[in-house]
């Protein structure tokens, strides 16, 4: 049976994971790569980072983007959400303040997710006190929507 989720299910689902689906626009033709991301659901923002490329260069110039995450279990159980938003890039102590929210909790997750140490995130701690920061933005959500499947 397909149905769909209500608005507290849909922003479950997007709180309790960190890897997406970005999609964008650049030239008239939409674009996806996968991301690691984080929900801040008290200010309804999701907040990512990324070096200077296509993709950045893309949203500065087109700023309406979807995140979709998806958990499947096989092709009867399944849940899926998109999040429809605009691209917002940060700068200074706004972009500092968000990359820290974000390693704080993507680390959370894995470790409730995973169960395992993190090693890695020393990664995103380092980035935090550089001068030359990683591209923050943020995806201020404008509508989620989501879809599950159980048999």
């Amino acid at each position: 049976m397909i149905r769909t989720l209500n608005q507290n299910e849909s922003t479950n689902l997007l709180e309790s994971n960190y890897i997406g689906n970005l999609s964008y626009i650049y030239r008239d033709r939409p674009f996806v790569a996968p991301i690691t991301y984080f929900f801040d659901k008290a200010n309804n923002v999701i907040i990512g980072y990324s070096a200077e490329g296509h993709k950045i260069n893309a949203m500065r110039k087109n700023n309406n983007v979807a995140l979709a995450v998806s958990e499947t279990d096989s092709v009867n159980s399944w849940e899926s959400v998109l999040a429809h938003g605009t691209f917002l890039e940060l700068f200074g102590s706004d972009a500092k303040a968000q990359l820290h929210i974000f390693s704080l909790g993507v680390k959370d997750l894995i470790i409730k997710k995973e169960h395992r140490k993190l090693d890695f995130i020393s990664e995103f701690s380092s980035k935090i006190y550089k001068d030359d920061l990683p591209i923050v933005f943020q995806i201020k959500i404008e509508e989620i929507t989501g879809k599950m499947r159980r048999n």
